[in-house]
């Protein structure tokens, strides 16, 4: 027996190990690891499209009116999108990108159809529910033609009244409400962003990068900035470019990093501009964007 066991035990120490590369690299897997695995190689294959849901509302009262405000949720498929960002808009506001939409694209949207204006029952449930699906519908059909799904108007839809409310928050001093709304405005601009301009979010990552400043938050200033400069300089935003490039230096030298080649950027820029424009700061420039 001790025999045996000697020679099992020889034949063990023996044996040649396997090399690394000829094991199979599912054995180490779980089962749920490997669905996982499976599940991000199949997504890699999907186009990524805007998906629209408009799974809830409000009813506004106002002194003089009452309205129908809907949530209008923006999702990107193809890949996993953890977080829901949405917007509220009301009848009126699809009425308007609707005919501002026909002005350029009419042929293109000849099937198109927005959901007709109701007479009355505008406040009965059933009324309400029926027009969540046919507006969430329509903002499908509008994704789905290309001249709209590229057209700034179509961007525009999901962001420009809170630009306006952001941009008049931030000259009113009131930074982190501001924020909070750049924030929204920059996440669903980012979903946008596939189908639309490459200089969409600068006007926003610089709002940001002028909130953070004065909320005393350099870090988070300088990286809105730091991500807003390159398209910036590819798309000669000229505007933005000189007081950009100021305020990354201020905070680069508040931060302890390498700020030399921005520095020189800088001085070659300002040179260049020297009694052609009047040195204006990034907060200046930002506050004067959607009066």
């Amino acid at each position: 027996m001790a025999e045996a066991q000697g020679r099992a035990k020889d034949l063990t120490e023996t044996d040649t190990p396997l090399d690394p590369d000829e094991i199979p690299r599912c054995s180490s897997l779980t089962t749920k690891e490997l669905q996982q695995n499976w599940k991000a190689e199949k997504q890699g294959d999907r186009p990524v499209r805007l998906l629209f849901e408009i799974p809830s509302f409000r009813i506004i009262h106002h002194a003089l009116s009452k309205y129908v405000a809907y949530d209008v949720v923006v999702m990107r498929s193809g890949s996993f999108d953890s977080h829901r960002v949405s917007v509220e808009r009301r009848y009126s506001d699809f009425s308007r990108l609707h005919h501002k939409l026909l002005e350029e694209f009419d042929d293109e949207l000849e099937e198109v159809v927005l959901p007709r204006k109701l007479l009355s029952g505008n406040f009965n449930p059933e009324n309400i529910a029926e027009r969540q699906l046919a507006l969430q519908d329509y903002l499908a059909k509008l994704y789905a033609t290309r001249c709209v799904r590229y057209s700034a108007l179509f961007s525009s839809f999901f962001t420009e009244q809170e630009q306006k409310k952001a941009h008049g928050l931030l000259r009113a001093g009131q930074f982190k409400s501001a924020l909070e709304q750049l924030q929204t405005i920059l996440e669903i601009q980012e979903k946008l962003a596939p189908w639309q301009s490459s200089t969409l979010t600068v006007h926003t990552l610089c709002a940001i990068a002028v909130c953070y400043r004065d909320l005393d938050k350099p870090e988070q200033a300088f990286a809105a900035a730091q991500k807003a400069l390159p398209p910036v300089r590819r798309y000669g935003l000229a505007n933005y470019r000189a007081p950009l490039l100021e305020l990354l230096v201020d905070l680069g030298y508040q931060l302890g990093r390498p700020v030399a080649q921005l520095q020189e950027e800088l001085m070659e820029l300002r040179d260049a501009e020297r009694g052609m424009v009047s040195p204006r700061s990034l907060k200046e420039v930002v506050v004067q964007e959607f009066i």
